[in-house]
């Protein structure tokens, strides 16, 4: 451990993982926080799967405990903190990973039900988080949030819920890091573009009915930089930047990690 994040209590919600041959970016950055030092809270709805990403880190020499929260549910939501601080005495950095975009279309096409439901799971539970957390931090006179978007907040694509929502959480990012200045909390946000994740590969594939060998190709292929999708690492990496104290003179920024496909035009 180079202790980057030492002394510090990380929550990172979103820290299981769909199943899948590769790793997801919130339990890539559950093991990346405890590797630097943190002690980690990995919070997820299947508490099965946070337990998996605990035992990962605890194998690796870390310390971390496990919590199951439904961030949809306002009280399941108000449980996090709550155990945070009983458990390891406050919370440093705040990582909000979860998102989905399941049965999402153009804005003409999209059902209302499914438009609704990645609203409420992409933005308003992350505004939930956002809400319970911040006054630990606000009496701690410090923090640090790191809220995960996507480049298609910035980008045309055909997914109308998925891109307006992770549209909205830009705005709560900056929205939050102007309130929070003034109390030593800084809010920033990632934003990945196409990543080789069980979410992505192992979900789309399945949605499209293509091999994943094929969907691994056409995702490649599109990125700029050496033609590779990024992976969970990436995401891990550019949110310990932001946790750390290396990140203590940024807030309000939305960070591309992308390979250059935000940038790209024609």
């Amino acid at each position: 451990m180079s202790g980057r994040l030492d002394g510090r209590v990380a929550v990172v919600v979103g820290g299981g993982q769909t199943p899948g041959e590769t790793i997801g970016n919130g339990r890539a950055t559950a093991i990346t926080f405890a590797r630097e030092g943190a002690k980690v809270v990995v919070v997820d709805r299947d508490l099965g799967s946070a337990e998996e990403t605990v035992a990962m880190i605890r194998d690796a020499g870390g310390e971390a405990m496990a919590h199951a929260a439904d961030i949809t549910d306002r009280e399941s939501c108000a449980s996090i903190p709550t155990v945070a601080t009983s458990s390891y005495g406050g919370i440093d950095i705040l990582h909000n990973n979860v998102g989905i975009g399941t049965d999402d279309a153009p804005a003409v096409h999209v059902d209302e039900d499914a438009w609704q439901r990645i609203f409420d799971v992409n933005l308003s539970a992350m505004w939930r988080t956002c809400k319970v957390v911040i006054p630990v931090m606000r009496d701690a006179g410090h923090g640090s949030i790191i809220n995960i978007s996507s480049i298609a907040s910035i980008c045309s694509t055909n997914t109308a819920a998925y891109q307006i929502s992770k549209a909205g959480v830009n705005a709560l990012t900056q929205h939050l890091a102007m309130g929070g200045a003034r109390h030593g909390i800084r809010v920033n946000a990632v934003l990945p573009g196409l990543m080789n994740t069980p979410m992505a590969i192992e979900g789309i594939s399945a949605a499209r009915h293509i091999a994943k060998e094929q969907l691994i190709a056409e995702r490649d292929a599109s990125v700029p930089l050496g033609k590779r999708m990024g992976t969970a690492w990436d995401v891990a990496n550019a949110a310990l930047f932001l946790a750390s104290d290396e990140a203590g003179f940024i807030t309000g920024v939305l960070l591309p990690v992308d390979g250059g496909q935000s940038v790209r035009r024609g």
